[in-house]
């Protein structure tokens, strides 16, 4: 909304200035990062008042973990929304609307109240189970549809969605994907994406510290596939207008950083599925609007393991009756075998970063 000032620069010469991603990028980061901060009390409060409070599975399904995490009891959920109101604000003020901020902000939308169902059920409930897998596949599946109709109803984004591209490839593997190729290539990467990161969140600090370093690497292929000149010399596509979606993951990054103020270890507050389930989703939709979805693979290493490892458990468990990790998702298995959890994240958080240092290396090497 704020660019719009960059139209007045004859009057002010330093309105100039909004015309720039990186400045504006700069600014919605400072905006997401201060109402993260003033908006994290608040709502933590409400939380509290409301008694929304994390539902916790007991020592007969979990054994060792429920002691372990025996202090987190009370702790309220649904510090998503400290992330939401902060990014969500922040990109409307300062990134220029088009198609991919809007297709962003719709899936981020819609996958937030999807995540608040959950886990207004898990309160309401007072059980660890809320929405039923089905229900969250069905509802995946419709901000698919709502995303890829935003995308191909436009004449400039139509042919470009269509694209697919893989890493270390000078041009698209398929020029033009068929749009039921195109719908059910997009459902797995969102729900695939969101179910990972959702998956990942059950320590403190873990999912939104892995987030932050992804939304940075994204934010700077944003950059790349929406300038000309980076794109050509990267022999990336070219995207026009696609590099507004920096604003987007600088906002991420901050809002990110801002809860992960309240998340730390011991936790003031959990983001729950209203958290975990939209980032998934948010990162998804960038990585395949940036033509970089499979790179996600790479950067968003950490994702990967942690489902990879449920997968495995479960597959071992039903073909052999024996489990691989003493429990999964793996970062509780290096919580039962003596890690404390401040180890776990920084440890994972360490990784994340440098599986984000190899997914970006890729851009360069074509």
């Amino acid at each position: 909304m704020l660019s719009f000032l960059a139209d007045y620069e004859s009057v002010f010469s330093f309105l100039r200035l909004f015309r720039y991603i990186t400045f504006r990028s700069a600014m919605a980061a400072l905006t997401a990062l201060s109402l993260g901060f003033f908006l994290g009390p608040i709502i933590i409060a409400k939380l509290r008042s409301f008694k929304a409070a994390q539902a916790f599975r007991d020592a007969s399904e979990v054994g060792k973990l429920a002691d372990l995490h025996s202090s987190k009891v009370g702790t309220p959920t649904m510090g998503g929304f400290i992330i939401f109101f902060s990014v969500t604000v922040s990109v409307l003020l300062w990134a220029r609307p088009n198609v991919y901020v809007i297709t962003a902000l719709v899936v981020y939308s819609g996958l937030t109240f999807i995540g608040f169902l959950d886990d207004f059920l898990k309160i309401t409930r007072k059980k660890s189970g809320g929405l039923k897998g089905r229900y969250k596949l069905i509802g995946q599946a419709l901000v698919t549809l709502a995303a890829m109709s935003l995308l191909l109803a436009g004449d400039s984004s139509a042919p470009l969605m269509r694209e697919l591209w893989i890493p270390f490839r000078s041009d698209p593997l398929i020029p033009l994907m068929p749009v039921v190729i195109m719908a059910i290539f997009l459902f797995f990467v969102l729900a695939g994406s969101s179910n990972a990161i959702n998956i990942t969140d059950g320590v403190d600090g873990l999912a939104v510290g892995c987030t932050i370093t992804v939304a940075l690497v994204y934010g700077i292929m944003s950059y790349s596939a929406g300038n000309s000149i980076i794109s050509d010399y990267l022999l990336i596509r070219y995207i026009p207008g696609v590099g507004e979606l920096a604003v987007v993951c600088a906002c991420l990054v901050a809002g990110g950083l801002a809860f992960l103020w309240y998340n730390a270890h011991p936790a003031s507050v959990f983001m729950g599925d209203t958290g975990s389930l939209a980032l998934g989703g948010i990162v998804g939709i960038i990585a395949f609007m940036v033509h970089q979805p499979f790179t996600l693979i790479i950067v968003g290493g950490i994702f990967v393991i942690e489902i990879a490892s449920v997968m495995l458990q479960v597959a071992s468990f039903k073909s052999r009756g024996k489990r691989i990790f003493r429990m999964a998702p793996i970062h509780h298995h290096f919580e039962l075998k003596g890690w404390a959890e401040t180890q776990v994240v920084i440890r994972f958080w360490i990784l994340s970063l440098i599986f984000a240092i190899i997914g970006l290396a890729t851009l360069k090497i074509r």
